[in-house]
């Protein structure tokens, strides 16, 4: 199987160097990652069903679970390209600006 690219949005570079150290490193580790495997255990694809998405996109979007962070990211089997979108903490994160995230 060959590997996928994996990119980082500038806003998810800034997110990472903004973490807890230790959290910081074990992030860069599973993201790092993806291009092998961009659907780990403890991954999960996020339902876009209640969002508009363009014609004909087979865009996947996924979360991969790091303590109490959350690595956003989408997966374009098409291309073999992992698009890194944000690291966020939840709680109090909701999914709520996926949206946004997908239009850069």
């Amino acid at each position: 199987m060959s590997g996928y690219r994996v990119y980082l949005t500038p806003s998810a570079v800034r997110e990472i160097k903004g973490l807890p150290g230790n959290v910081r490193q074990r992030a860069k580790r599973e993201i790092a990652g993806l291009q092998s495997d961009p659907r780990p255990p403890g991954s999960k694809a996020l339902d876009l069903s209640e969002m508009e998405m363009p014609p004909g996109s087979e865009l996947q979007v996924w979360r991969l679970r790091l303590e109490k962070w959350r690595v956003v990211y989408a997966i374009s089997e098409a291309e073999k390209v992992v698009d890194v979108l944000a690291l966020r903490k939840r709680p109090p994160y909701d999914y709520g600006d996926l949206g946004r995230l997908l239009g850069r």
